[in-house]
């Protein structure tokens, strides 16, 4: 816990990101609205930035409730939810092995681990920290139905399974995860061969009606998965639908999985942003990792009986990899170090039961895992404290961006149009300009970079040049409604009425409720003699 608040301490000074933050709670009327029955009751009915996350939105809205718009509040709040979950992960494990001091080395690495920052740091992965809470949750309450079978039990594994899930819906893998840890460490399945008490088991295979019935047992964790899976599908096709053809989703995905695990082993080059390479992604890059992971899978499974930790580790982190991943869900991201917050408690697992089984032979065995545990949890400790730095403001997030991805790929765009308007809020707007001119240079039809470069340009009294990225904007997307209404101020400076009523009218068609567009319209009409 200690550990834990000192590497993370600095997030009470940091600020949010204006990336998603905005879109959760800087500008969200959910999360600003007070708290009533009538504003709760809109919570649970609405969907939120594509998600259907009430719980998440809830948390927001107290938070607001209780900080304001005051950052500190929100991040000590994902500090806290991050602290106790590896104090639950702790106790889970413990509780479900008996080995300490493995359940406390997983737990560690999970606290200190450099790719979970992102989960803590940025405000907007609330969803991410509270839905891993909800899950552990899930999992305690789930041993101790194992241990005293009742409807009460089951009713608890049940009620926190579903807050996990309207938290977010990445937990719908979590039925198939329970079913691995009835195999280990529970012990609820049992294959021919294992001993237990010294004794073989008679049966040489399970009986099918056992896995039938575990199965079975689980059916309503099951219904809701489907429900919520049928439910991100629909607001997937309903609201962004699929940025790439399933082969380079595939692709993609075998390189993210071997690139997970790579960034697990050697923490660096962590980014806000991974621009997804689309159709430049090498093939040969996704066969190879694809071949690397079928063949760990298979020796998994082989080892299953003499290294059942293994098995359940590799596919803890394969199976709730699955739901963001990219095969399945519309990403403009190759990856996103907050997808593995709870997918690489799996591979932890393998390391702290398979380290001390390699060098159970040797004598001087205690030693060196104690020495090499430490030097690991130091090390960790100093690389996280240092990524925690990266998360102070927007420009310090997006020039780290900057320097350590792809700079030259279209996606990319969006850290270049971030910056820029993280440096426009500080007033440095030359810098602002060049950034927006980075990010229209790698994606031209980039609409944000258009309109925002205008807004930069119009402040520097550059009419001509902000018009021409107002109406750029407005040409890829003609329902911009923001576009619209700043092209009607800067035409309208100009002396240009007939053209500014134009867009102030349709400004007031998209958004009635916008009363400046129509003060705007009726002055431009007053300066047309336009009485009527």
């Amino acid at each position: 816990m200690v550990a834990t608040f000192c590497i993370y301490s600095q997030v009470q000074y940091h600020e949010f990101i204006n990336l998603d933050d905005n879109l959760y709670v800087t500008e969200s009327p959910l999360t600003k609205a007070s708290f009533t029955k009538e504003n709760i009751i809109r919570l649970f009915t609405n969907v939120h930035f594509g998600l259907w996350h009430p719980i998440t939105s809830l948390s927001f809205m107290l938070d607001y409730q209780l900080y304001g718009l005051n950052p500190k509040g929100f991040l000590l709040t994902n500090l806290f939810f991050h602290i106790t979950n590896s104090l639950l992960l702790f106790s889970v494990l413990f509780r479900m092995t008996g080995a300490i001091w493995q359940s406390a080395f997983v737990a560690a690495m999970f606290a200190f681990h450099p790719l979970n920052v992102e989960s803590v740091a940025w405000v907007s992965e609330r969803k991410n920290v509270l839905s891993t809470f909800f899950l552990l949750l899930t999992m305690w309450a789930y041993t101790n139905y194992v241990e005293k079978p009742a409807f009460k039990t089951y009713s608890l594994v049940l009620f926190f399974f579903l807050l996990g899930l309207m938290s977010k819906p990445m937990l719908v893998t979590l039925p198939f995860a329970l079913l691995l840890l009835d195999y280990w460490p529970l012990k609820r399945l049992k294959l021919g061969g294992e001993k237990e008490n010294s004794e073989i088991l008679e049966k040489n295979i399970t009986k099918k009606s056992e896995v039938f019935r575990l199965v079975l047992e689980k059916t309503p964790l099951f219904l809701l998965t489907v429900g919520f899976t049928l439910l991100l599908f629909y607001h997937v096709k309903k609201g962004f639908g699929f940025y790439f053809e399933l082969q380079t989703r595939l692709t993609n995905a075998m390189v993210s999985y071997a690139g997970y695990l790579g960034k697990m082993i050697w923490p660096s080059e962590l980014s806000i942003f991974y621009a997804h390479l689309g159709n430049t992604l090498p093939a040969w890059q996704g066969i190879l990792c694809g071949m690397a992971l079928v063949g760990i899978t298979i020796t998994s499974v082989r080892l299953i009986r003499k290294a059942p930790y293994l098995t359940v580790g590799w596919f803890w982190y394969l199976g709730t990899l699955v739901p963001v991943i990219g095969i399945f869900q519309a990403s403009a991201y190759a990856m996103a170090d907050h997808y593995v917050y709870i997918s690489l408690i799996g591979i932890f697992i393998i390391v702290a039961w398979g380290l001390p089984e390699l060098l159970s032979k040797w004598r001087y065995k205690e030693k060196v895992l104690s020495v090499s545990a430490g030097i690991i949890i130091i090390t960790l400790l100093i690389v996280t404290w240092k990524q925690v730095g990266y998360w102070k403001n927007s420009v310090t997030i997006f020039k780290h961006a900057a320097k350590v991805t792809d700079r030259k790929h279209p996606n990319f765009s969006l850290v270049y149009n971030n910056l820029g308007t993280a440096l426009y809020a500080e007033e440095k707007n030359e810098e602002a300009i060049s950034n927006y001119k980075k990010a229209i240079k790698l994606n031209p039809m980039h609409v944000k970079a258009h309109y925002n470069l205008g807004i930069a340009l119009f402040a520097k009294k550059k009419y001509e040049e902000a018009i021409s990225h107002y109406k750029m904007a407005i040409k890829l997307n003609p329902n911009f409604t923001n576009a619209h209404y700043n092209l009607g101020i800067v035409l309208a400076q100009r002396g240009e009425m007939k053209e500014a009523v134009h867009h102030f009218r349709k400004t007031v068609r998209l958004r009635p409720d916008l009363v400046a567009a129509r003060d705007n319209l009726e002055l431009a009409l007053l300066r047309l003699q336009e009485l009527e």
